[in-house]
């Protein structure tokens, strides 16, 4: 029998043990300020080993089992960070994918030696087809969301911010199946922080299920933030959300654009469902200092260097524009990524005005905001 999910409810304890597991094999990524963005301060996971957040819960899920095959569904990030992780530990991967989902995503998992099975339908349909191909051959599934390895890896994100903004009064989270806002409220329990996650406006299966108390099925989204369709909510990550998160917002398309468009001007190269979150930040507004995570990066013009060897000196389709500053990685050394490949050079965060954008070490963030965010 292949191994199942962790479906056991996950615990802070749980969160503060993958942090453990992971060092060495994620970035702790930075808090960006903007000048543009008075009180906005960016947890920029589209840094992040792998392009995006995803990395930390798949890093968790595998290194706390090991196993030799693994089959996932994922709209793209997810499958990324597996893959990638597959292909340093000799593990074989396969990703099923639904009807819609990004071709250049699909492209860069075939890049890195995984297997990509298309299927018609949403995300419902996806991972049904998931779970099948695991009982059938063996394989070991490891959700994109729904399981509580992956929902304490994803909690980290959360850990980082509180430890390197500890007055930030408001974070917000974008909300795909729900891993990464569930493990971010476990690392909030105690904490007078307000933890927000925003939805597609065409995807509010959580904030419908909250207000209806019980699961509800959504129709496939056709959001433009791609990673964000998920159709229901996960039977791991609902209650945690229920028990701690206090609003859950939407946002539309333009809204999630616009969001994009500002992130892009200041050299943040943000994917639409990496932007999702600043897109409810502006949306609904707030006090004081909010988090806001940018969950990940990989745009089409990023996931285009995927998997091919860079050369060194060389500028390269997504290396920085001419004028833009690197923003150094907290407690990683440029040499630490040169030598570990954990950043290929189109994933670092690059601006073209360097007084529009800074980064807060531990504990340095000023001002302690007031809580609470408009309604």
């Amino acid at each position: 029998m292949p191994p199942t999910p962790a479906t056991a409810p996950p615990t802070r304890a749980d969160v503060l043990a993958a942090a453990l597991r992971l060092e060495g094999h994620v970035l702790r990524t930075p808090l960006l300020a903007l000048e543009s963005l008075p009180g906005v301060l960016l947890k920029a996971e589209h840094a992040q080993r792998a392009g995006s957040f995803k990395i930390r819960g798949a890093a968790n899920a595998l290194l706390a089992a090991p196993c030799a095959e693994v089959v996932t569904g994922s709209s793209g990030n997810h499958g990324l960070a597996v893959a990638t992780l597959g292909r340093s530990l000799g593990v074989r991967v396969t990703v099923v994918m639904a009807a819609g989902a990004s071709a250049a995503k699909a492209d860069a998992l075939r890049r890195l030696g995984a297997t990509v099975l298309a299927v018609p339908g949403g995300v419902d349909e996806r991972d049904a087809r998931a779970r099948e191909l695991a009982a059938r051959t063996g394989a070991r599934l490891v959700p994109s969301s729904d399981d509580a390895l992956v929902v304490a890896g994803q909690g980290t994100v959360g850990l980082e911010v509180f430890e390197d903004a500890p007055g930030v009064g408001t974070v917000f989270v974008p909300v795909g199946g729900g891993g990464l806002l569930a493990g971010v409220c476990l690392a909030a329990r105690d904490l007078p922080v307000r933890v927000v996650g925003v939805e597609p406006a065409d995807a509010r299966r959580y904030a419908r299920s909250l207000a209806e108390g019980a699961p509800v099925l959504v129709p496939p989204s056709r959001s433009v933030a791609d990673g964000l369709r998920g159709q229901r909510p996960g039977a791991v990550t609902l209650p945690v959300i229920t028990r701690r998160v206090d609003e859950l917002v939407a946002v539309d398309d333009d809204a999630v654009e616009h969001a994009a468009e500002l992130l892009r001007r200041a050299g943040v190269r943000a994917e639409p469902s990496g932007a999702a979150a600043l897109a409810g930040a502006l949306t609904t507004g707030f006090t004081g200092t909010a988090a806001v995570v940018v969950s990940g990066g990989n745009t089409a013009e990023a996931l285009a260097a995927t998997g091919r060897r860079r050369t060194a000196g060389g500028r390269g389709a997504g290396s920085p524009r001419a004028g833009a500053r690197r923003i150094p990685t907290r407690r990683i050394t440029p040499t630490d990524l040169t030598a570990t490949h954990l950043v290929p050079t189109h994933l670092v965060p690059t601006h073209s005005t360097p007084t529009d954008l800074t980064t807060h070490p531990a504990g340095a963030v000023p001002g302690a905001p007031t809580r609470g965010v408009r309604s």
